[in-house]
């Protein structure tokens, strides 16, 4: 998959020194983390002891290009130093120490009580940085912790650089999908809200456009034998040209761009068709596309694309799953219960790369109240079976930041029924369907990373300010959420 629209980390490591302790204690422990990493790594020649190592050191990540750092305690650690290292560094940080390694006289580092000193110094600055579940280690050890960081911080550098794109406003009855944007530029965040208005006019100014045959035959190969309507190639064509030269032309300083539109009433009459695929197509690409102008839907999109560095999507949790299809084809064969099983559905976004197999057909629910041909484009298929996070970031009606993160897996069973749809299989959905999505009043759409990323979901979420209160995950058989009814 040719994703776009994500940042490189370019990382760098820094080793600290208390002027008490051997700098080169300090020195040839990071040499050996380096030594024991396997990806690229700029090894920072200066060890800092003191501020003015600090402004040393920060002058040479930035002329090496790092957007973000490790900083690395060999020994116990300078404690202003390093923590004014992390407040005056440009990206992402992560702190981390070095266990002991045999020589307990002249080669004893006490980095194990360093990071105790550095925690407390990061807080008294209200200073973000990574830390590890167990922060301590070998060179190994360490190593493996910075391939732990990598996609955290290649989240934060990117929400840092992103601009969100908006075609609004959300339909009528879709106020869920409504939420304050004021946390978006707490994180930093840039918004451009625009009229449906401005984005038809743009469309109408690409009729004609040159690259619309291109385009429109780069569909044909993809939908292949699913191809059910290719009189409305052209236009999807025209709609993703204007969608991609809207991006150009609107980024402005930002280096990242996602979008979300209204894709419903007015515009199947007025555009002709459906956005469903070409939405799918730039997911696909790494530039997710939120329905229903679900701003916290689209970044939150982006963030799963930039962790797994794969294709998401978005969607309805939708229906439950008939007791008819759980009894023949789930009952028996898989651990779960029906009340664990559920649908995700959405019309047409999910990319083609993630369906079984895929169709292009009209939107059968819009279809309902409007005619068929005006409702052409949306994209059908099962969504592949496998591992699956579903996951949300939102910000409250009152402006909190909350989140919940849930591991599952899309059962390969057959939906029997329409649009891009799955059966999704989360231990405990039942309990967490009602003590997180609906206690916490949470909308409907929900992202969906193919693969577990939990892990790393929960790290950038507290990394961006969520209360840990706040991030919410579907709690195991016994353990009781706060509102949960201890005698049901």
């Amino acid at each position: 998959m040719n994703l776009q629209n994500m940042p490189e980390v370019k990382m760098g490591i820094v080793a600290v020194s208390r002027d008490c302790f051997p700098m080169t204690l300090s020195e040839n422990r990071r040499k050996a983390v380096v030594a024991a990493y396997k990806g690229e790594i700029y090894e920072c020649p200066t060890v800092v002891e003191s501020e003015v190592d600090m402004q040393k050191a920060l002058k040479e990540l930035r002329e090496a290009g790092c957007n973000a750092l490790v900083v690395y305690l060999g020994n116990f650690g300078p404690e202003t130093a390093e923590t004014l290292l992390v407040k005056y560094f440009h990206g992402p940080c992560m702190v981390v120490a070095a266990a002991e390694e045999g020589d307990l006289v002249q080669g004893r580092g006490d980095a194990y009580c360093g990071m105790l000193n550095a925690s407390y110094n990061l807080k008294l600055r209200n200073l973000k940085a990574y830390i590890p579940e167990y922060p301590v280690g070998t060179a190994a050890e360490v190593a493996d912790m910075i391939e732990e960081f990598i996609p955290i911080a290649r989240a934060i550098v990117a929400l840092k650089n992103l601009k969100v794109i908006s075609f609004g406003p959300r339909p009528q009855d879709f106020l869920a999908c409504n939420a304050p944007i004021k946390r978006l530029y707490d994180l930093g965040i840039e918004i451009e809200e625009n009229s449906e208005l401005d984005l038809f006019e743009a469309f109408k100014n690409h009729e004609g456009d040159p690259r619309i045959p291109e385009v429109a035959k780069d569909m044909e190969k993809e939908l292949g034998e699913g191809n059910m309507k290719p009189e409305i190639l052209p236009k999807l064509a025209q709609y993703e040209i204007t969608l991609l030269d809207w991006v150009e032309a609107h980024k402005g300083s930002r280096k990242y761009v996602t979008l979300t539109t209204k894709c419903w009433p007015a515009f199947q009459t007025q555009f002709g068709f459906v956005p469903c695929y070409v939405n799918s197509r730039l997911t696909g690409r790494g530039i997710p596309v939120s329905c229903e102008v679900d701003i916290w839907g689209t970044v939150s999109e982006y963030i799963g694309t930039v962790i797994s560095q794969d294709a998401v999507t978005l969607l309805d949790i939708n229906n439950t799953v008939p007791a008819s299809i759980y009894d023949s084809e789930i009952k028996g064969k898989y651990d779960y219960t029906l009340k664990d099983t559920f649908m995700g559905f959405h019309c047409g976004n999910t990319t083609s790369g993630k369906l079984t197999s895929c169709t292009m057909k009209y939107q059968m629910i819009m279809a309902r109240n409007l005619p068929e041909e005006v409702t052409q484009g949306t994209l059908e298929g099962d969504i592949i079976p496998g591992d699956v996070t579903f996951y949300r970031l939102q910000s409250t009606s009152d402006c909190k930041l909350r989140a919940y993160i849930a591991h599952g897996e899309v059962l390969p069973v057959a939906t029997q029924s329409f649009g891009g749809i799955g059966i999704f299989a989360i231990p405990e959905m039942g309990r967490f369907y009602r003590h997180v999505l609906v206690e916490k009043n949470y909308p409907h759409h929900g992202a969906v990373a193919f693969g577990h990323y939990g892990k790393a979901l929960y790290e950038v979420f507290k990394y961006l300010g969520v209360d840990v209160e706040e991030i919410n995950y579907n709690q195991p058989k016994g353990v009781l959420y706060p509102t949960e009814n201890p005698f049901a």
